[in-house]
């Protein structure tokens, strides 16, 4: 997979921009505030249909009406155009070879992994983060889990609506029944992925990790039931669903189990989440957990370990998307280089010639790169592109 040529239109702060890339390793320099990271986030915005922006119009060029992203891209060697119109005050539009398609028929045309500075603090930040990262990953592998996963949170966002006014006399507690049948069916299917998609990142994963820290570190990710109490903790693993000794689920017996079971303290539960206001159990609150050599790395990591397993699930999501899809998805690495010794720069480098990935890097210096040929260098500076030589 890869991206031969994007289009833009008045998008960030680019008034208009054809870029042609190398399948290999596209290089983007400039100084800050240039628009360099720009060029990332429509790669990814037609990846996952969504930015780090809070609203399109954040996108569009200054006083401009609209913008437009447009990529040819080939997947499994067949070519594909995407496009994307934004438009102030209106929805997107998007099409897929000159199809329109709703954004939730978007997620797995192209994949794409993006590792920026923010990553780092992944370990150190909210729940959200880190489940936004296992929730990105296994949504481009799998349509269905990026259906199931939006249902999921309208399902609580009802839910917790009912709570309320159950709460505030408005509603009588049996009407939240039928609800909380319905959480409990799709918390299952979402969880049993995500376990599923841990037990193969664990062994990608520490591969990953050994291989960047000269075989000295091993990393373990565990999937944290947040809020589960003890008692409940012990009926899960009686259905052999133990976060701590992880292991493959197939078929769809395991998954009703586990329905039946978030059902059963769901309903338990029931008048205390009707007191909060909440729906207090389900993968909405859940999180991960991080080991370096058995040591939790939110509680005891150090800076450089944190740098280093955040790379290392960078690449093992690189690994995982293409055991699932065949294909390596593309690598965006904005401003990581500066982030990282040039030992792991350089095995960095390695790596992605050696396996074919295409990748595009945006930096502040050309020293981080060795006089070696990588594709194409593009320099930026104020919203103007220009390839060098």
């Amino acid at each position: 997979m890869y991206v031969e040529e994007i289009f833009l239109t008045d998008f960030r702060n680019f008034e208009r921009v054809d870029l042609k890339f190398d399948p290999a390793i596209n290089i983007f320099l400039g100084k800050n505030a240039q628009g360099k990271t720009n060029i990332l986030e429509a790669i990814h915005l037609a990846a996952l249909g969504k930015s780090r922006a809070a609203a399109d119009f954040e996108l569009i060029r200054w006083d401009c009406p609209s913008a437009l992203v447009k990529l040819k891209f080939f997947k499994t060697e067949i070519e594909h155009n995407l496009a994307f119109e934004l438009t102030t005050g209106k929805r997107r539009k998007i099409l897929f070879d000159a199809n329109s398609i709703r954004p939730r028929d978007l997620v797995g045309k192209l994949n794409s992994v993006m590792f920026s500075p923010e990553d780092l603090f992944m370990f150190k930040n909210s729940p959200v983060n880190r489940r936004r990262f296992l929730d990105g990953e296994i949504s481009q592998a799998s349509p269905v889990y990026f259906s199931d996963i939006s249902a999921y949170g309208r399902l609580v966002d009802q839910r917790n609506n009912l709570l309320k006014k159950i709460r505030e006399g408005f509603a009588r507690p049996d009407d939240l029944d039928l609800w909380t049948e319905q959480l409990a069916g799709v918390a299952a299917k979402i969880v049993i992925k995500r376990l599923n998609t841990i037990y193969k990142l664990n062994f990608l994963a520490n591969l990953m990790q050994r291989k960047i820290s000269s075989q000295v570190e091993n990393l373990t990710v565990e999937y944290d039931f947040h809020g589960l109490e003890d008692f409940d903790r012990e009926k899960f693993k009686n259905i052999g669903i133990d976060p701590e000794n992880l292991q493959n689920f197939p078929g769809e017996e395991i998954v009703e189990k586990a329905a039946v079971l978030y059902h059963e303290i769901l309903k338990a539960r029931k008048f205390s989440d009707i007191k909060r206001g909440s729906t207090s159990l389900g993968p909405h609150i859940d999180d991960l957990k991080f080991f370096v050599n058995g040591r939790e790395l939110r509680l005891f990591g150090s800076q450089g370990q944190m740098r280093t397993v955040a790379l290392a699930l960078k690449l093992s999501e690189l690994q995982f998307l293409k055991s699932e899809t065949g294909e390596y998805p593309i690598l965006l690495l904005d401003d990581v280089m500066s982030e990282l010794d040039s030992e792991r720069r350089e095995q960095l480098l390695i790596f992605l010639r050696r396996e074919k990935i295409q990748t595009l890097i945006t930096a502040t210096d050309a020293a981080y790169f060795p006089s070696l040929y990588f594709g194409k260098i593009f320099k930026v500076s104020a919203g103007e592109i220009t390839e060098t030589i």
